[in-house]
């Protein structure tokens, strides 16, 4: 039995190959180590791709192959085996064509392979999200476990039930104030005050407002069928979106059909596959555009010495003076912010360098007429 379990192990832990004769391999036995990254070695013609693309790749396709139905194979045809007595501990395979082409920052291994695409489908469907914010797991609530949740936690307590319209954002929404005051809505709640709808109503257009329906007020007893269908209208005017709020208090309790943070109240999309792929702007870093890298400017490399002047060639790329229209324009700069080409780089103000560096709204009239 111990000698049964001694041999599991070694064909989990190796690739073993016997008996390998594919082109000039002769008659090769070898264990590679499983779950390392192993790479094979030596002269020109030792066989290196005879036993890795022709025996070892060639065999796992091989029995994928056959794994397939008899209807499935007739159009691929049949695969030869490859001369080798036996290959054991053998895992489904990949290869990678070498190729001398240009480099696309945007191929990996796994675009390559098509991998990818089943690793994003399997993160979108079977990943658990959790809040950037809190850190807590995302929740999902039907109508139904909502209506239950409030009744629960609110039992004889006057609630509002809010409805979100506006967040965060400015305006004077005179026009949003008229339109709920003709659905017959009473009050709504403007930056956490609950006011009173009046005709010509309006905010200060150059504030950042929040602003909610007050859908129904009430206090929460037996009557579920009353809560249930100012939910389903709260839902209807926030977008998927309700706020409770408790008489007297001023901290509100988010609900939501979406995923949800039940802290914060933060909504997320259901994960989709391009949420997760850094090829697509779903799901791409904002910052390096999914390349994964940034390109900044070495500010030592422009400027590497301090104690030099422009004319001395303080600024690396444009080197040392010459009569060149650059030159005239930075002599230009320095009439207006009060410094000559053999000014220390150190004693030019910082305003000058920005100016220098990145440019300037101002403008400028050179003079100065090249010869």
């Amino acid at each position: 039995m111990k000698d049964i379990e001694k041999n599991n192990i070694s064909e989990e832990e190796f690739l073993e190959i016997y008996g390998a004769k594919e082109n000039n391999l002769k008659d090769i036995s070898l264990k590679i180590p499983r779950d390392k990254l192993v790479v094979i070695t030596g002269l020109s013609g030792s066989g290196k791709s005879s036993l890795a693309f022709q025996t070892i790749y060639a065999e796992g396709q091989r029995r994928y192959m056959e794994s397939l139905s008899s209807y499935a194979r007739q159009f691929i045809g049949n695969m030869e085996r490859p001369q080798v007595d036996d290959i054991k501990g053998l895992s489904p395979v990949i290869s990678i064509e070498q190729k001398s082409v240009n480099k696309n920052p945007r191929s990996t291994v796994g675009t390559i392979t098509e991998i990818y695409d089943y690793l994003r489908l399997l993160y979108a469907r079977a990943a658990e999200p959790f809040s950037y914010n809190t850190g807590e797991k995302m929740v999902r609530y039907s109508e139904e476990q909502i209506c239950d949740t409030i009744t629960k936690i609110y039992k004889n307590k006057k609630i509002n039930i809010l409805a979100p319209v506006v967040r965060g954002r400015k305006g004077h929404y005179r026009e949003l104030f008229e339109n709920i005051r003709q659905q017959g809505f009473l009050r709504v709640r403007i930056d956490g005050e609950i006011k009173e709808l009046n005709y010509g109503m309006q905010v200060d257009r150059y504030k950042v407002h929040d602003i909610e329906i007050v859908i129904d007020r009430l206090l929460v007893g037996e009557d579920r069928s009353r809560i249930a269908k100012a939910i389903e209208l709260a839902f209807k005017h926030g977008k998927g979106l309700l706020f409770i709020l408790e008489e007297g208090q001023t901290d509100i309790r988010y609900f939501s059909r979406l995923l949800m943070c039940p802290t914060t109240g933060l909504s997320y999309q259901d994960p989709e596959p391009n949420t997760f792929s850094f090829n697509s702007p779903y799901g791409a870093c904002p910052k390096c555009n999914g390349l994964g890298e940034v390109t900044v400017i070495d500010m030592n490399k422009i400027i590497p010495d301090m104690e030099k002047s422009i004319k001395k060639g303080g600024l690396s790329p444009i080197g040392e003076y010459k009569n060149s229209w650059i030159f005239n324009q930075l002599e230009t700069l320095g009439l207006h912010y009060g410094f000559t080409l053999d000014t220390p780089l150190k004693e030019i103000s910082e305003e000058a360098l920005n100016a220098i560096l990145y440019g300037s709204s101002e403008g400028f009239t050179v003079t100065k007429e090249l010869y």
